[in-house]
């Protein structure tokens, strides 16, 4: 293999392995410090320019000027600390050992290949906690079982909606609708309602994206970390709006 063509293949792996941690809701620095990790291992550099949607990333030879460059999208993945801890791991793995390219590639696509959780279960440990926060907040348990339903068919509605490929921005509206709606329920009983609608939609707060958001400002990314945090209050006006239309309809019970 010639020397560019052995620094594209270095930077096509790297691309799709940079563009999945990112993908996956891991903090701009860290996959910065894993690429490089890697690309040290394989005796090149790497340079990466992160932006929201995409990535762009050249990769030099350490010994004379040749260099590749690849401009990727960044998908749109589950949050997944697993990839995170994985895929840091599968970096370290590779500098420690030098392993080639090729056993590289392989690794990474057996962690890719790895059974994920099955969507059922997701929803039941979704309902239960969103049922847990509503206890904590000081509801009681009529309001528990109510916001574990409601927290059920608002994650089924936002499963389906992602499956088939609908805007995100709808997805969370039409969740937070859902949710909100079924926990109006609480209404009709002598229980804590304002708490029960108020929790049904914590399941769609975006967290990961609020801490990276943050995290890369801090450590210097300052234009991703923007990002992060303007796409995070998009989703809470989602949100917000989707809660607030059964406040409009029942107010006259609630308020």
């Amino acid at each position: 293999m010639n020397v560019n063509e052995e620094l594209k293949e270095i930077a096509k792996f790297v691309a799709d392995y940079a563009t999945c941690l990112m993908g996956s809701g891991v903090h701009t620095s860290r996959v910065v410090r894993n690429s490089k990790r890697i690309g040290e291992s394989l005796g090149v550099l790497i340079r990466i320019t992160t932006l929201h949607k995409s990535l762009i990333l050249t990769v030099c030879n350490a010994h004379n000027d040749d260099a590749y460059t690849e401009v990727v999208d960044i998908p749109e993945l589950p949050i997944s600390f697993a990839y995170n801890a994985e895929l840091s791991s599968l970096s370290w793995k590779a500098y420690d050992r030098h392993l080639p390219l090729d056993v590289l590639r392989e690794e990474y696509r057996q962690i890719r290949a790895k059974p994920k959780m099955s969507p059922h279960v997701v929803l039941l440990l979704v309902g239960l906690a969103n049922a847990s926060f509503c206890r904590l907040f000081g509801g009681d348990w009529n309001a528990v079982g109510i916001v574990f339903i409601a927290t059920l068919a608002g994650f089924f509605v936002r499963q389906q909606m992602q499956r088939r490929g609908i805007n995100h921005f709808i997805v969370f509206t039409t969740s937070a609708f859902v949710a909100s709606m079924c926990a109006s329920a609480t209404l009709l009983f002598h229980t804590t309602a304002e708490i029960a609608i108020a929790t049904s939609v914590l399941f769609l707060i975006p967290g990961v994206p609020l801490i990276n958001g943050v995290i890369d400002i801090v450590e210097g990314y300052t234009l991703t970390g923007s990002s992060r945090l303007m796409h995070a209050f998009l989703l809470i006006i989602c949100v917000a709006v989707g809660l607030s239309l059964p406040l409009l309809l029942f107010k006259n019970s609630l308020l």
